[in-house]
């Protein structure tokens, strides 16, 4: 019989700067292919990422209501972290803030279907930028918390964009971008106060995902609308799965969703 999982985001990881995704299931990680065939077919039952508890609808990427209220993983500082008073001992839970948000963060540029600016702890590299489907990336500088990291996103969004073209990425048209020489004039826009954080020197890695045809249109599908989705995986970039037919369907998005798993 098919496994039954809980959907959270996809586990990645990368050898020689190949990438490689799995789920997570109740025996362990469950590996992914390409090609292969997919099925994944929706219980109707939902759990909250947070808490766990069943509820009747999840908000956000994957939590009950309460969680979306209160949880610190959906405090304004997770979109906003020039909001961030992890460092000052404040926020929705201080512990959690200490443990997450008051510790080193990387500013990066990304080649994610364009050039783009983002945050991220500094423990979660590579992994965010898989999860946004970066071609290519580099650090821009290192900051001793979260709303550091933020003051500096800020400025530079002026210039840059801080989101990701995920219908470019999804097609494979990423524009030529050489990071190193973007990351050279970036540090022209620099401030004095930022000088012990920036990286002089760009270290670009470059990220290569499993796929053997990008969608020539990209057709989103949902489990709300499509609760089984039958399919022969083309790729799988960011944290979507792609299939034959121009079909792509968000996992991250999906989060929380009890399915029954055929790979």
């Amino acid at each position: 019989m098919p496994p039954i999982l809980v959907l959270q985001k996809m586990k990645s990881q990368v050898v020689d700067d190949r990438v490689s995704y799995s789920f997570l299931g109740p025996g362990g990680e469950i590996a992914l292919h390409v090609p292969s065939t997919v099925q994944i077919r929706d219980t109707g039952r939902r759990f909250c990422v947070s808490c766990g508890r069943q509820s009747g609808k999840l908000f956000g990427q994957g939590f009950c209501y309460p969680c979306f209220k209160n949880s610190p993983e959906n405090a304004e500082c997770i979109i906003r972290p020039e909001l961030c008073r992890a460092h000052l001992g404040e926020g929705r839970d201080p512990d959690w803030e200490r443990r997450h948000h008051n510790q080193p963060h990387h500013v990066y540029l990304a080649n994610s279907g364009g050039l783009k600016v983002g945050v991220t702890r500094e423990t979660q590299v590579p992994t965010r930028w898989i999860d946004q489907g970066a071609s290519s990336a580099a650090v821009l500088a290192t900051t001793p918390n979260r709303y550091w990291s933020g003051v500096i996103e800020v400025e530079l969004k002026q210039f840059l964009s801080d989101k990701t073209n995920w219908q470019r990425m999804l097609k494979g048209q990423d524009p030529d971008i050489d990071l190193s020489d973007i990351h050279h004039r970036v540090q022209a826009l620099s401030r004095p106060e930022w000088a012990g954080f920036l990286h002089m020197e760009a270290e670009v890695v470059t990220l290569r995902y499993p796929v053997i045809q990008y969608p020539e249109s990209v057709k989103s599908i949902k489990l709300d609308t499509s609760p089984t989705i039958t399919g022969e995986l083309a790729g799988i970039r960011g944290q979507y799965l792609m299939f034959t037919d121009n079909r792509v369907l968000n996992i991250r998005n999906h989060s929380g969703y009890e399915v029954e798993l055929t790979v």
